[in-house]
């Protein structure tokens, strides 16, 4: 019987950390303690059949008593660590009081093992942590009320049942111990394999009903990038005498980055690039709504002090807490005039007569101050030859496996030595220079937005 039982119950525990070990998806950390839960159960019997310890070899024979021990000691510890996946505040609390002492007396316990050959010293105290454990946590299990606060238990009647019948099988064979009377160990192998059964049953529920939640929100975010990309502009305004490449890669499904074109005529045009602080979500929704936000600054495209102080003015109550960095040009080919301004913005970089040129025209964030009109404007002269770079920090802060960011300088580089590009080449070469900086096993770590425009 201790062959048979220790081996469907080893087989079953190795299985259950085997298929958690292949998943590696949050929540399947309860299949890891379930399945050394099962093996140790498993082992701690086969230890005990002569037959089995007979043909070990010597080395194995020698250490089986110890293991035996250890398992017999280590139950409750992993009893409680189990139970800690499901558990919610105080409950938490209680298993993890549980699986220390419970430690400490297996600790202990060895120690008299290896000192006085006798497994059983402290087993008094193992198996009262036991029993005390198990009563609360049935009693809590049982009471709706109380299950509903302590634990995440899809169905908690499956798990209360089988913490009932293992209870009282275990209070019926220690009874008939202490009254002389025999019991048949099927008894102790059934009762554990109801509660072992029961809890994997809700652990099983537990994991399916969360990803069948991850993939209700996987959906969703899919449909959230769907709408983001939908008010990003579909292609780039055709103005004359200037060319234009947009570039725009999130880090996750949302993102916090946003730019449009303000196209007013065939001869001028407003460029908007923003860096909401924070990723996803949260990011993206205020990213929206900079959209909306500019319907009310179109009458003022020409003017970018206007339109950065009154998109500042409209999202301040929005924000709650976060920031958005921003800039804005103004290209008049008519005029042959460019004009700048930004708020907490990476600056401009301008190439003109093989010169590279930063322009820094900052004011304050966006969500610092509501009413602010302190965005300066810097106005350039507009030529054939001359190149426009808006971009967020996300092309600048990527590192490397050394913790080196991109920055500014080899930014500066890759514009420099590929200034007779098109802006669509310069994009993509750009692009995959900043891929090849960042290390191979990394994913992207910031939104990136990058905008160049050519005067021709």
């Amino acid at each position: 019987m201790d062959i048979i039982v220790g081996s469907v119950f080893l087989f079953i525990g190795l299985a259950t950390c085997c298929v958690a070990a292949i998943r590696r998806r949050s929540g399947v950390r309860i299949f890891v303690w379930l399945g050394i839960w099962s093996a140790m159960y498993g082992a701690e019997h086969l230890s005990q059949s002569p037959a089995i310890v007979a043909v070990l070899p010597r080395w194995l024979q020698i250490s089986a008593p110890y293991a035996n021990t250890a398992m017999l000691y280590l139950g409750v510890v992993v009893g409680s660590l189990s139970f800690l996946e499901l558990s919610l505040g105080k409950m938490r609390f209680l298993n993890q009081v549980g699986a220390f002492v419970g430690l400490a007396i297996a600790v202990v316990g060895m120690g008299f093992f290896v000192l006085t050959g006798s497994n059983d010293k402290l087993m008094l105290y193992n198996n009262l942590l036991e029993v005390c454990l198990l009563l609360v946590l049935m009693t809590v299990v049982a009471v709706p009320r109380l299950s509903r606060k302590y634990f995440v238990l899809p169905d908690r009647r499956v798990l209360a049942t089988g913490m009932f019948v293992f209870t009282i099988e275990a209070l019926y064979s220690n009874l008939s111990k202490n009254l002389g009377f025999g019991t048949s160990r099927i008894l102790d192998h059934l009762g554990f394999a109801i509660l072992l059964f029961s809890f994997g049953y809700v652990a099983l529920q537990l994991v399916f009903t969360n990803e069948r939640r991850l993939l209700s929100v996987e959906k969703e975010l899919a449909i959230a990038r769907e709408i983001q990309m939908s008010i990003l502009p579909s292609g780039v305004p055709e103005i004359d005498h200037l060319s234009v490449s947009a570039a725009y890669l999130p880090m996750t499904e949302v993102a916090g980055d946003f730019y449009d074109f303000i196209p007013v005529d065939q001869k001028r045009m407003g460029i908007l690039v923003a860096d909401v602080s924070g990723h996803g979500v949260p990011a993206a929704l205020i990213a929206c709504m900079i959209k909306v936000a500019m319907q009310s600054v179109m009458a003022c495209a020409h003017d970018p002090r206007a339109v950065l102080s009154g998109l500042n003015r409209v999202l301040f109550a929005q924000l709650r807490g976060q920031f958005i960095s921003m800039a804005y040009l103004w290209l008049d080919v008519e005029n042959r005039k460019a004009l700048y301004s930004a708020a907490g913005h990476p600056p401009l970089l301008r190439w003109r007569q093989d010169k590279l040129e930063r322009i820094e025209s900052n004011g304050l964030l966006f969500g610092v101050r509501q009413e602010c009109d302190d965005y300066p404007v810097c106005a350039m002269p507009l030529a054939p030859g001359d190149r426009f770079l808006l971009y967020t920090d996300g092309v600048t802060e990527p590192e490397n496996a050394h913790g080196d960011s991109f920055g500014d300088i080899r930014l500066e580089q890759v514009v420099r030595d590929n200034h007779g590009r098109p802006p669509s080449e310069l994009s993509d070469r750009l692009l995959s220079e900043i891929c090849r900086w960042q290390p191979a096993s990394s994913s992207q770590q910031d939104d990136i937005t990058l905008i160049v425009i050519d005067a021709i």
